[in-house]
């Protein structure tokens, strides 16, 4: 090991103990890690962005002749007028940052274009028909998946219909509505979970990091 893998492992553990400082409570030292977390992870973002993304994106469009290259001109031209949201811009020409409106306006409008469409083929239609099931043993299914069937039919039906918010929560109504509570809370509980295990096996990591690579105990 030379002495930049030493360093990289001493820096790394011992913001790893100025992160879990919190668990104490707010303190200075955990805001100073925070705060360089950020922005490191900010600027790696934008590197990555610009040398991955945008670079090659750009050098293959102009690539092409005619009215290719115009357009592609024009999309530089927009992502270069977001600059000027930058403060630099805002204090020193303070009548020219509206220009950075227009590129976060087409940029808004196409994702939440492109967002919707993914959204729609992507979740509610596969999940839509997901729940078409058989429900009675016409093809010779085995009970434990018909009993399935009919769960996923009447916790999607019943879930929905809690949405139902004229209604009261009187006689057989109220019985079915509270059924979907049930259902959106084992739902809920469900993810809460998955996000639990995922920052358990966050912290499962950095131990091990520590523990192997820092002190070499294991």
């Amino acid at each position: 090991m030379n002495i930049w893998e030493l360093i990289g492992i001493w820096l790394a553990a011992l913001l790893t103990f100025a992160v879990f400082s919190f668990l104490y409570r707010d303190n200075p030292v955990y805001k100073w890690a925070e705060h360089l977390f950020v922005g490191v992870s900010a600027a790696i973002g934008v590197y990555a962005t610009l040398d991955q993304a945008v670079v090659p994106a750009v050098r293959e469009a102009l690539a092409f002749p005619g009215i290719f290259k115009f357009i592609t001109w024009i999309a530089v031209l927009l992502g270069a007028l977001i600059l000027f949201k930058l403060e630099i811009f805002a204090t020193y020409l303070p009548n020219m940052t509206f220009l950075s409106r227009y590129p976060i306006a087409f940029v808004t409008g196409v994702g939440v274009g492109l967002t919707l469409v993914n959204v729609v083929n992507g979740y509610l239609f596969p999940q839509t028909q997901a729940t078409f099931l058989p429900l009675f043993n016409i093809q010779g299914a085995p009970w434990l998946t018909l009993l399935n069937n009919w769960i996923i039919v009447l916790g999607v039906v019943f879930a929905l219909m809690y949405f139902f918010f004229s209604a009261e929560y009187k006689g057989r109504l109220g019985t079915v509505l509270r059924i979907g509570i049930t259902f959106l809370m084992v739902a809920f509980g469900a993810m809460f979970g998955y996000t639990v295990m995922a920052r358990l096996s966050l912290l499962i990591g950095r131990i091990y990091f520590l523990l192997h690579d820092w002190l070499r105990l294991i």
